[in-house]
């Protein structure tokens, strides 16, 4: 019996020892822990500082320019330089010295006026363009201010009509900020002559282009005859982005929380219809609302249900708009993946990333969402006119060779197509640029601006990006049709084996 007690004596203080050890171990391993988080951290923190560089790297470029152009054009302009000390990712300031170059070069041809027209103002001769950079908690802000004429918006309009680029009824419906958007639509120009500061064949549309490519976004703010400002907002670092984490149908979705102004709960008896758009009020004023689902053509409700339903309010530059979703999930910094190059670019998203659970999830491009918005309110008000008047699909048939250009022509007229020919890949371009398509179909060895080139010039304006393009070409060979799909082309078919139900299956298909 006293061996047995002596047994289990010794058994409970090993017991106890061994709890002691753990804990120890525990403890320990929580410090390596906390210790490997600091250094990981640090590490992090680091090599993104290795990356930093400052915006004077850039700034400094531009003093001499402006000085030459000003001089050119007969004008008097002082540009001042502020921010140069802010650090920004190296990739940001590669990417955008010549959309700033570009902003400055407007500025002092259309924005500044002549000397003596200034003085006829009452402003001084000289004119001031500030040029500033700083960071925010956010985004890093490139603020391009003038003090030259401003935007005219009746012009903007006038313009937008002529051109094609927006509807009479559509323009009614849109605040200041958004006519002054359009400023940066493909084949926008308010300048009767082409000049050689500003009209060289690139508009701000490409501007606009390589700030979406960096996940930023323009805004603009203009007072007639006081001047015009331009802030380019980016993000802090490409390589990560802190989001804030949604479902729709279980399925997540990623969208960045710089633009996110707040969430709320709606009931259904708060929504209203106002303009043609489901629409709340928020902070007093009227906001347009969507359901995600929607937006991304994905299956969901096709009306609101009973109850409330978490609503996201977005808020990009001075445009607002709230999102239906089906649950709002968490908010996480997430590491963005670089985008296939088989994929351009994606309307309404912006990259993708993968989650810790090891899930894929899209991350969305908020300015596209917006847009959307009113696009999708376009549609439905016209919606009635469109079925009772259904217009033929356009096609842009753009080849060299009169007799491969008559026989395709003839085929997809026959199939029941409108359709418009060019005879080389700049004619088609132009032609491009004057009216809307709904595909474009062309060979690639052809004078002045080749299929291959077009295809590029094509999807370096947004508007285009889902533009089919069909390449129907003689080379055949493996890297050909490589060189076509990293153009951008949707399908690359060979005249060798050209079979007119190919064509017509595969301009079917993606139309």
């Amino acid at each position: 019996m006293q061996h047995l007690e002596a047994l289990y004596n010794r058994m409970d203080q090993r017991l106890e020892q061994f709890g002691s050890l753990v804990k120890t171990l525990q403890s320990a391993l929580n410090e390596d822990t906390t210790r490997l988080e600091l250094i990981s951290h640090d590490l992090e923190e680091g090599i993104r500082t290795l990356r930093l560089l400052p915006l004077s790297t850039i700034f400094n470029l531009f003093p001499r320019m402006v000085r030459d152009l000003a001089r050119q054009e007969g004008k008097q302009v002082e540009l001042t330089i502020a921010g140069g000390d802010t650090r920004a990712d190296k990739r940001i300031l590669e990417e955008m010295k010549d959309p700033l170059m570009h902003i400055l070069r407007n500025a002092v041809d259309h924005g500044i006026e002549l000397p003596a027209e200034r003085e006829q103002q009452g402003k001084p001769a000289t004119a001031t363009i500030h040029l500033r950079g700083y960071q925010t908690p956010t985004s890093i802000v490139l603020e391009v201010k003038d003090d030259g004429r401003g935007l005219d918006l009746e012009k903007i309009k006038q313009t937008a009509l002529k051109k094609g680029l927006c509807r009479e009824d559509d323009l009614a419906t849109l605040s200041p900020s958004q006519i002054q958007s359009l400023i940066f639509t493909p084949g926008f120009s308010t300048c009767p002559l082409v000049t050689e500061v500003s009209g060289r064949g690139v508009g701000l549309d490409v501007v606009q282009t390589q700030v979406e490519k960096l996940k930023g976004h323009i805004q603009v703010e203009s007072i007639p005859s006081q001047g015009c400002t331009i802030r380019i907002h980016l993000g802090l670092t490409l390589a990560t982005m802190h989001v804030l984490i949604v479902a729709l149908n279980q399925i997540p979705y990623a969208i960045p929380v710089e633009f996110v102004q707040t969430t709320c709960l709606v009931k259904r008896e708060d929504i209203f219809t106002l303009e043609g758009r489901e629409t709340i009020v928020h902070d007093d004023r009227p906001l347009s609302v969507a359901y995600l689902s929607d937006l991304l053509e994905l299956p969901g409700q096709s009306s609101l249900p009973t109850g409330s339903l978490p609503c996201i309010i977005l808020q990009v530059g001075q445009e607002r708009l709230g999102l239906f979703v089906d649950t709002l999930v968490d908010e996480q910094d997430v590491v963005l993946k670089p985008q296939s190059q088989l994929l351009k670019r994606v309307r309404n998203v912006s990259g993708a990333t993968i989650l810790g659970t090891g899930e894929v999830c899209m991350i969305l491009n908020p300015q596209d969402l917006i847009k959307s918005v009113w696009q999708r309110g376009s549609a439905v008000e016209h919606f009635q006119a469109d079925m009772r008047n259904p217009a033929r699909p356009t096609v842009l048939l753009v080849e060299d060779s009169i007799a491969t250009r008559t026989q395709e022509k003839r085929i997809l007229e026959a199939a029941g197509y409108e359709v418009i020919t060019a005879v080389d890949g700049m004619d088609g371009y132009n032609k491009l640029r004057s009216r809307p398509f709904d595909a474009v179909i062309s060979d690639v060895q052809m004078p002045h601006l080749d299929g291959l080139e077009l295809t590029t010039r094509i999807r370096q304006h947004q508007d285009y990006d889902e533009m089919p393009i069909i390449l129907v070409t003689s080379l055949a060979s493996d890297d050909d049709k490589r060189r076509g799909a990293e153009a951008g082309a949707n399908a690359y078919i060979t005249k060798g084996s050209f079979n007119q139900e190919i064509l017509l299956t595969t301009l079917q298909r993606l139309i």
